[in-house]
């Protein structure tokens, strides 16, 4: 294998990461770590966290438009009814799965973009997915995401500080279309195995996975002497080249740093309760990063499932089934997530999206087809919450997209786009979204 020290730098790493084997990085990568807070000239850093609702998620059981008499008429079975919806403006109401979210709306800092989506009409999953994660709707030109774009616009990029290597990370898998470029991002599948201890070096301490400063002393003589123990020293040796350089005592201080983000020993804030499930893991992951203060700019999460074509509701009861678990497992993780933050979600934006949303009518198999727009969910301390955002068209037949389904009347770029303007401090957005002539005077005015 023949890989560029170049080339390693911006592509291998993730690949390696992508199976945990964070040693591959070596000191380089963990001095960045450690120094990453250092470079932010005491300001604080802002943090994006995207979460992507992978299927198309059904807007109108997200957010119910409970107000519209249409809906009941097109959904006779599958509707939330009146009943059951979490009210929040006496014509939009949560899904009442998402109960766990309504006081964070109540208190100002959740927020709700309705009729939201891609104006490109594909109803294929992948493709929307990957015009909306590139940020080029109708285009297969773009191959670099918006996500990696805006974190190179940051005002610390744009600087020359130096850069956090967490200041872009994926958890739960691999990597994003939206992270791909040129900002280094991470594709984490799980912290527990983003460690620094190599499995031989435990055998050779007779099991002792315990003695936290004989494994360290070892990991720190062994990066002095530029060797690792097992089978990762040939792929080390090969894809790596001349990365690893530095002294024992620089290695063990830096990994010293990392290991204090500890993520099998996470003990949330605030009695926080994540739900068991990848998106509860990733976003509780990303909780304890932030919280470390490694410098994370953007981080994304993602949980799929939401392709309700059929058995949408379970017992006849709107509010359970597949969508409701979904839904409950969403609402839950951001909530613990919110109150795990704390005081640092002053800090920190939440921003849900789906490729697109379901047919305002339902199907003779109890479920939704391929739609267009959906809901979008942001909250933080700094979301001008309290609010459903957007201009509702209304669900009558003559108002519908194709005749169909639920129009778009915001451009899904006119919130990401505001969110990295305003939060993170992007300053172009021409160079943030390719052909997009939107311009500011589209936002929505979340921030």
């Amino acid at each position: 294998m023949n890989v560029s020290r170049r080339l390693f730098l911006k592509n291998g790493g993730v690949a390696l990461a992508s199976v945990g084997l964070v040693p591959a990085f070596g000191p380089s990568f963990l001095q960045r770590a450690a120094l990453a807070q250092n470079s932010l000239g005491g300001k604080k850093k802002k943090t994006l966290v995207c979460v992507f609702l992978r299927g198309a998620a059904d807007g109108l059981s997200v957010v119910v438009p409970h107000g519209e008499a249409e809906l009941y008429r097109a959904r006779p079975n599958i509707a939330i009814p009146k009943n059951q919806v979490v009210d929040l403006d006496g014509f939009f109401g949560l899904h009442p799965a998402l109960e766990p979210l309504a006081k964070i709306y109540k208190d100002g800092h959740l927020a709700a973009v309705h009729a939201c989506g891609s104006p490109n009409g594909t109803r294929s999953h992948f493709d929307a997915m990957d015009y909306m994660e590139s940020g080029a709707p109708g285009s297969k030109a773009v191959h670099d995401g918006w996500l990696a774009r805006a974190v190179l616009q940051c005002p610390q990029d744009r600087a020359n500080l130096k850069k956090s290597p967490f200041r872009a990370v994926a958890l739960g898998g691999g990597l994003p279309t939206a992270l791909k470029g040129d900002a280094g991002a991470l594709g984490i599948p799980d912290l527990r195995t983003f460690g620094i201890n190599d499995p031989s070096a435990t055998r050779r301490n007779n099991g002792r996975r315990g003695d936290s400063g004989a494994d360290e002393a070892m990991m720190a003589g062994a990066f002095a002497t530029g060797s690792a123990a097992g089978g990762f020293e040939a792929l080390y040796d090969q894809a790596v080249g001349d990365v690893l350089h530095g002294t024992g005592k620089e290695s063990f201080e830096a990994i010293k740093m990392l290991r204090s983000v500890n993520p099998a020993r996470y003990t949330p804030a605030s009695g926080a309760a994540y739900p068991s499930g990848k998106l509860g893991d990733s976003l509780k992951q990303i909780a304890q990063l932030i919280k470390a203060d490694v410098g994370v700019e953007v981080a994304f999460a993602d949980i799929g499932g939401w392709d309700t074509h059929a058995n949408q509701i379970q017992n006849g009861n709107p509010a359970q089934g597949n969508l409701s678990n979904k839904l409950r497992e969403v609402g839950q993780a951001l909530a613990a997530l919110y109150a795990d933050l704390g005081d640092k979600m002053d800090d920190v934006v939440v921003l849900t999206m789906s490729e697109f949303g379901r047919t305002v009518k339902q199907n003779g198999t109890g479920g939704t087809d391929h739609g267009h727009a959906t809901c979008f969910l942001a909250l933080g301390g700094s979301i001008k919450g309290g609010k459903v955002y957007g201009d509702w068209p209304g669900l009558t037949p003559e108002k519908l997209y194709e005749n169909r389904d639920l129009a778009i009347t915001t451009d899904f770029r006119s919130v990401f786009g505001e969110v990295a303007m305003k939060h993170l401090g992007v300053p172009d957005l021409a160079k943030l979204f390719p052909g997009f002539d939107g311009g500011t005077k589209s936002f929505r005015g979340l921030l």
